[in-house]
């Protein structure tokens, strides 16, 4: 990761969606130049895709696990927020009724369960879109990461928890909605969705969470913290060997990554206007790593990058050719890994550039490792110093 990317990618992000909104907000329709709300709202989509490809490329691209069941975290995130969201709908649903959704009437539900309460305020399901992930995360990690299991291994366990999880939430007993979800949403904090100002504060918001999480990523991997996961994922039995704890490095990594997720999941769903229990389709937490392999593993900005550009291609093909964007996206996939192991951004900062990633002229993973082992020697710790 360069300096340039760092000091570019939240100014471009959030400058790209500040000239969006103004665009939109301060010409008429009528103008070449303004900008039509469904480009806010593809904007906006794009950029929890963005935290999500973020979320996935930390524990990818710097502890080197292989999720393909992030998009759970971001679907539980979504979920926070459409419970409130159907809260803000109170008397104005179909059955006119404030005390409970639409859905649960016609399931002849007479009062509404306990783990409802307290979404009727935006702020606590805000919290509980981090809280929920988080904590899922926490205990799947925990389990996972003590008992050792790792490569593949844990790829298909996490594609297997996403999986149980689209089976729980279709069932209409858990309270969610069963197949068709939450939609027919009204309003958030007062603000009716259906207004231009409310679809661009929302578009800024996500440009400005998407910015904070990227500059967050990045400071955690480039820590002290974030040298010794390369080391755990370069080397992890040399880096336990050198007395760390590999799996808790992880924990922590894996549970914040989904905190992000979650966010970007909250975000997401007042912008398309429904959640359901589609989004925790695996097919979604592999298009994830696809973006995260396209834009550039291990870069962060090429993560977002990548979100937005494949997006926006799948947004292009599958209105001219619908049936052909899986196709498009296998050939991709196999395309960046034949041609582009390195991913866009990788590629870019290797050849013009000129810097090694990530952060050139750093010692990094085990080289980061090993030279604060060799000190702790020096200073009389007692750790051993690998020959």
């Amino acid at each position: 990761m360069t300096r340039i990317s760092l000091l570019l990618t939240p100014v471009i992000i959030v400058g790209v969606a500040i000239i969006l909104a103004i665009l939109n907000l301060s010409t008429p329709p009528t103008s070449a130049l303004h900008v039509s709300d469904f480009v806010i709202g593809l904007a906006g989509k794009y950029l929890c895709y963005a935290m999500l490809a973020l979320a996935v490329d930390l524990v990818w691209g710097f502890a080197g696990i292989l999720t393909l069941g992030h998009a759970a975290f971001f679907a539980l995130g979504g979920y926070c927020m459409g419970m409130y969201l159907t809260r803000e709908i109170g008397a104005r649903g179909v059955y006119a009724n404030a005390d409970l959704p639409d859905f649960m009437i016609f399931i002849g539900w007479k009062q509404l369960p306990w783990y409802w309460h307290g979404f009727s305020h935006l702020p606590f399901a805000i919290l509980m879109a981090l809280i929920v992930p988080g904590v899922l995360a926490a205990v799947f990690g925990f389990a996972a990461f003590r008992s050792r299991v790792g490569g593949v291994y844990l790829s298909i366990i996490t594609q297997a928890l996403t999986y149980a999880l689209l089976l729980a939430f279709f069932r209409n007993d858990m309270g969610f909605g069963g197949n068709n979800g939450m939609t027919d949403f009204k309003d958030i904090g007062g603000f009716p969705l259906d207004r231009s100002s409310t679809t661009t504060t929302l578009m800024v918001l996500s440009a400005i969470f998407t910015a904070l999480s990227f500059l967050f990523a990045r400071w955690l991997v480039r820590s002290r913290y974030g040298k010794v996961l390369v080391a755990v994922r370069d080397a992890e039995s040399r880096t336990r060997f050198l007395g760390y704890r590999p799996e808790y490095y992880k924990l922590v990594l894996w549970t914040l990554s989904a905190m992000i997720a979650g966010i970007g999941g909250a975000l997401y769903v007042p912008q398309v206007g429904i959640i359901n229990p589609g989004e925790f389709a695996p097919a979604n937490s592999i298009e994830a790593v696809i973006w995260v392999a396209v834009g550039g593993r291990g870069t962060l900005s090429g993560a977002i990058l990548g979100a937005v550009l494949v997006n926006f291609g799948k947004t292009v093909l599958t209105g001219v050719m619908p049936g052909a964007w899986l196709y498009a996206l296998g050939g991709l996939f196999i395309l960046v890994t034949l041609f582009l192991p390195r991913g866009i951004m990788g590629t870019f900062a290797k050849r013009i550039v000129g810097a090694a990633l990530p952060n050139a002229g750093q010692p990094q993973g085990l080289a980061a490792i090993d030279t604060e082992a060799a000190d702790l020697h020096e200073a009389g710790a007692d750790v051993e110093t690998p020959a």
